[in-house]
């Protein structure tokens, strides 16, 4: 395999990275390739697309709150075809580093006269039920460039505990069209458990939430309230089932990979077992003391 192929086969690992370990693959690939300036220049389209996809989270220039990455906050062309990306919560658009994690070059941005009552309304709303659900998570809410009655809710919490071996990302997205009266949304979840093994879980889960006639762009405050409280509802039924799921793989699914019975098909007897062993010990015992 030449340099190229490794480096391809790098970006791949890279993508499959569990939450917050993207920098323990680096590392990893980093001994297999021992290029730093080919591995930079190959994966950085991967590290792009990773941070993307994971809503990674920065920290704000000048702000004390963090920010998503993602499609949604990506603003295109700008300085020479370099990406930018938007905080509509400051009203800031910044640069990404997408291999040190850090933002700079903060700007304002002047936001949609029209889209912005409801937008800021669903921010806060949907930052309400942040602090209510989620110990460690980060919101934002975006409003569709051209588009006054379309927007984007993202959510994500992460939670990394490598001295007990795992990881978990709770990602959420809802596209609100205010037109067509619905909320397109999904709902991923991927926990990592590395103790002694490797377990992963990824779960996906598409949703459709028809809005009901009193949510509408003239009332933003009461509008924005009505639609987390359905958003809430639906995680709620999620997270149930997800519960559910554990409960029935702990009772029936682990314990159907066990064999109930050894290949006798009769269960062991373990008195007598262990009768027999200690017999065999205090045999053994005798044997001992008269040969001495």
């Amino acid at each position: 395999m030449d340099s190229s192929e490794r480096v391809q086969a790098a970006a791949r690992f890279l993508l499959q990275s569990p939450p917050g370990e993207i920098n323990d693959v680096l590392n990893d690939v980093r001994n297999i390739i021992s290029d730093d300036d080919s591995l930079q220049e190959g994966v950085l389209p991967a590290l792009q697309e990773y941070n993307l996809a994971q809503f990674i989270i920065a920290d704000v220039p000048g702000s004390e709150h963090q920010s998503i990455i993602s499609e949604a906050a990506k603003i295109e062309g700008q300085e020479g075809g370099e990406d930018r990306f938007l905080d509509p919560r400051s009203k800031i658009s910044f640069r990404f580093d997408h291999l040190s994690l850090e933002a700079s070059d903060a700007q304002p941005v002047e936001p949609d006269s029209e889209a912005e009552p409801f937008r800021a309304a669903l921010e806060s709303s949907t930052l309400s039920y942040l602090n209510s659900h989620f110990n460690e998570g980060v919101a934002s809410v975006f409003a569709t460039p051209g588009s006054s009655s379309k927007f984007t809710i993202q959510i994500v919490a992460n939670k990394y505990n490598p001295t007990n071996f795992w990881s978990g990302r709770w990602r959420s997205e809802y596209v609100v069209d205010l037109a067509q009266k619905v909320i397109s949304g999904r709902i991923l979840v991927n926990v990592h458990y590395y103790e002694q093994g490797n377990v992963q879980l990824e779960t996906k889960q598409n949703l459709t939430i028809p809005l009901p006639p009193a949510i509408t762009p003239s009332n933003p405050s009461t509008s924005a309230s009505k639609l987390l409280a359905l958003i809430e509802e639906e995680e709620g039924k999620y997270q149930t089932h997800l519960s559910d799921s554990y409960q029935e793989m702990s009772d029936k699914t682990f314990k159907s990979l066990r064999r109930a019975l050894p290949l006798t098909r009769q269960k062991i007897e373990w008195d007598r077992v262990l009768g027999y062993k200690l017999g065999a010990e205090l045999s053994g015992s005798k044997g001992v003391f008269a040969e001495s």
